[in-house]
């Protein structure tokens, strides 16, 4: 392959999160065999955490003699991906998420080692460490295994665990939610009234103005706060009678988007909602200036940590939010088998012998171990035999999340396989700031993978979708911000009658047949 190319591309392309690096030290794990650098390629704009210099990235390079060049994309990372696929050259380890169409690109274009070959070959352990379902599930009809998921869970591990929880979270300013009396924001008339109330006691925060209502950025597919977690809030189901169904037409979802519309229409839905993106959001996060919003709040932990070193009263709390006529509690999506990423060594990687042994051990239970608490005298001590965070360690995760990947990197900044239901055995206590958002979530969490649909996007049923959901971000908006609840109505069955011309039947048939196969594979009823 022509790494000539590749480099030429990359300079263009993409932000590089460390340079190379020599040879590391320590005695390595491989024995005799010389230090390498491996180009690992991770598909997110916002990923930025280098690798050396910290703790967990040292101690890992010194068990395998493997260093990391992280890579990361500028602009669209979709875009930037297919730059990349063209340009007939690939890094040595890709990283992307599951639902992405170059993975299975990347499999058919034989761009990819299956890794149970590698794993045959080089480093039978792997075998040892991998999780069987996780093996099981993403193992091809050919028998071959091409990537391993981060964060996957199965059915079980809800039932095993009640301390599994989810990102989607209702939000609130602590200092300002507690100055309104805590108000109950589950009902529509009580949201609106706790909305319009802060932004009149509190038109300016810090100097900068009060945003009443924040939410994840718009985006070609739509507004993930105002359309799948405010319909996760109300409990709006995903199937009926075993098909799967419209969420986006249900009487509750609807009710609660005419609410948002006429506090939009009143002033208290911003602009800046509209057209911010994420670093412009970020900016706001960490003035504290969103009274409330529907979030991701694995999103947020270190502009949380830098609120609460300002003040701790400045924070967001999680609450109660939006719910149904008949208040029933939200249901929110907890991971599944499908994980959030996948990671593939290429076939042009140098040494692919050496990135299987890397796999094998990030993904076994001293890998997790590490990437997870540290090493053992540095970031945590052994006290009756539990591990322990120390003080310091831990202080500095509250309140400084950029330095503290710097100095130690451990609390998964390094996630590519992370295991979340392994590392539970070492699961600290909670702490503030960010414990009380995680633990809110746990009695709602519950397994939803089933509903996780994938189309081929150069499919009849690919493409439409892709133009249903290009049309609904176009619609979401004009809903949001309609100057009367006639308007709309109007603009709600402008949408319904032109999806079905797009082909809403055609998408719908095949996410039953896919939630079908699912739910049959996983022995869900």
């Amino acid at each position: 392959m022509r790494k000539g190319i590749f480099w030429a591309v990359l300079g263009v392309l993409f932000l590089t999160a460390c340079g190379r690096s020599g040879s590391p030290a320590g005695d390595m794990a491989a024995g005799e065999e010389e230090p390498v650098t491996l180009d690992w390629y991770i598909n997110f704009t916002w990923y930025s955490t280098p690798w050396g210099g910290n703790v967990v990235s040292d101690a890992i390079t010194e068990k395998t003699g493997v260093s990391i060049n992280f890579l990361s994309p500028i602009g669209n990372p979709e875009e930037k991906f297919n730059a990349l696929l063209s340009s007939d050259s690939l890094p040595d380890i890709i990283t992307l998420g599951w639902w992405e169409n170059q993975a299975d690109e990347m499999i058919e274009g034989d761009m990819v080692y299956a890794l149970n070959e590698l794993a045959d070959k080089y480093d039978p352990y792997f075998w040892e460490a991998a999780d069987a379902a996780a093996v099981s599930w993403y193992t091809k009809e050919d028998g071959n295994l091409y990537c391993y998921p981060s964060s996957s869970f199965t059915p079980e591990d809800y039932e095993e665990h009640e301390n599994l929880g989810s990102n989607q979270t209702f939000l609130v300013r602590k200092d300002i939610y507690e100055a309104l009396g805590c108000p109950d924001m589950s009902t529509q008339e009580g949201f609106s009234d706790a909305v319009k109330r802060a932004a009149r006691m509190f038109p300016q925060v810090d100097g900068y103005p009060l945003i009443p209502i924040g939410s994840h950025e718009f985006t070609n597919t739509g507004c993930v706060s105002f359309d799948q977690y405010l319909q996760n809030f109300l409990a709006v189901p995903c199937e009926k009678d075993g098909k799967f169904y419209d969420r986006y037409t249900d009487p509750e979802y609807i009710g609660w988007l005419k609410t948002f519309r006429e506090l939009g229409q009143e002033g208290y839905l911003t602009n800046d909602i509209f057209i911010d993106q994420r670093t412009q959001m970020e900016e706001k996060l960490a003035r504290g200036q969103y009274f409330c919003m529907i979030y991701q709040r694995t999103d947020m932990t270190g502009l949380q940590s830098e609120l609460y070193t300002k003040n701790l009263d400045r924070i967001y709390m999680a609450v109660d939010g939006p719910k149904n006529t008949a208040g029933d509690d939200p249901v929110l999506p907890g991971g599944g088998i499908n994980g959030w990423t996948v990671t593939f060594i290429s076939k042009d990687c140098a040494s692919p012998d050496r990135a299987i042994k890397l796999f094998s051990y990030l993904i076994s239970e001293e890998g997790q171990k590490m990437v997870y608490l540290g090493v053992e005298g540095v970031t945590y001590d052994m006290v009756d035999g539990k591990p322990v965070i120390k003080k310091e360690v831990q202080e500095l995760l509250s309140s400084n999340r950029g330095q503290y990947d710097a100095l130690y990197g451990a609390d998964d900044a390094y996630w590519m396989f992370q295991d979340n239901v392994t590392q539970l055995k070492w699961r600290q206590p909670s702490v503030p700031p960010n414990g009380q958002l995680e633990e809110w979530t746990f009695p709602y969490t519950h397994y939803m993978a089933q509903y996780d649909m994938r189309f081929d996007r150069n499919s009849k049923v690919g493409e439409a979708d892709i133009n249903i959901k290009e049309l609904w971000s176009q619609t979401l908006p004009r809903l949001l911000l309609a100057p009367s609840e006639e308007e709309f109505d109007q603009i709600l069955e402008e949408f319904v009658a032109k999806r079905e011309e797009l082909g809403f039947a055609l998408v719908m048939e095949e996410s039953t047949r896919q939630m079908r196969e699912t739910k049959e594979k996983l022995s869900i009823q």
